[in-house]
């Protein structure tokens, strides 16, 4: 049994599944709808809910990434690379998406506005550590340095991160975000994310912008390398865990079109001079 539940209430949640196919284009699409879907948490119009997706090509800066001087221009180089860069508003740093990176979201209801944003982050740990249990994986949460998107909440299994988190608060929801490293290379996508620093840096060291070491960051594939970890696997794993915690599998709510675009427009507002 969890020392912290993974949701708040009485237990009962959705489960909303987007991994069957990789999510394209636009990548802020998915944090738009989350948006969303936290606006109707927030208002009781619709259950709180676990959304799990991915999503082909993504690149997901944090906020400060966006003030280094030549942001602008690493976020082209991305883009003429075939990814979609948006700069998102939770916190965090620069994520590297693929189809191999499955994102997992709690968004839970705070009507009262409580600032309980450490207990929000130890549910998604508490959760990961349970779910990885079928594989014999001992994850564990704390800053790995070298990292790519550091923090205190990093979760990591023998030293190699496999698994950020980042929160976003609304007056009357929130969402607790993590990207974990399911399949692929983690090699890879932290050098994508050292080459995205390097541009963006202009070549100076001493901004403060994570120092990245390639060999700090894996996926869970490659630390359970005898065992049957994809992305199929862990999602199923996962979504049999939640409902082992009163969560039931849905189909995700349909966001207005209209609404949903607003959103995008909105979040893309924010940032629009450093993608020209």
């Amino acid at each position: 049994m969890e020392s912290v539940a993974p949701l708040t209430g009485e237990y009962e949640f959705e489960i909303w599944d987007h991994t069957s196919e990789p999510m394209e284009g636009d990548v802020i699409v998915p944090f738009a709808y989350e948006e969303w879907l936290c606006r109707e948490i927030g208002k009781g119009s619709i259950n709180q809910g676990v959304h799990i997706w991915r999503h082909r090509q993504g690149a997901v800066l944090g906020q400060r990434d966006f003030r280094l001087p030549q942001a602008g221009a690493a976020m082209r180089e991305l883009a003429d690379q075939g990814w979609s860069v948006a700069v998102r508003i939770s916190g965090g740093a620069f994520v590297p998406l693929d189809e191999g990176v499955v994102n997992v979201s709690l968004l839970l209801p705070n009507p009262e506005g409580r600032m309980e944003h450490l207990a929000d982050f130890q549910r998604m740990v508490q959760l990961l550590k349970n779910t990885l249990l079928v594989w014999g994986l001992p994850a564990e949460a704390g800053e790995i340095n070298g990292a790519y998107c550091p923090g205190e909440y990093d979760v990591a299994v023998r030293g190699r991160k496999f698994c950020g988190i980042a929160q976003r608060r609304q007056l009357r929801a929130s969402a607790v975000q993590a990207f974990i490293n399911v399949e692929g290379s983690g090699e890879r996508l932290a050098g994508i994310a050292q080459r995205f620093y390097e541009t963006a840096s202009g070549g100076s060291s001493e901004l403060d912008y994570p120092k990245i070491e390639r060999a700090k960051t894996a996926s869970l594939s490659e630390l359970a390398a005898d065992s049957d970890m994809t992305v199929g696997a862990f999602v199923h794993g996962l979504k049999q865990r939640l409902i082992t915690l009163g969560g039931t599998v849905s189909a995700p709510p349909a966001a207005p079109e209209s609404e949903l675009q607003t959103l995008v427009r909105s979040l893309r507002e924010r940032y629009a001079a450093g993608s020209e």
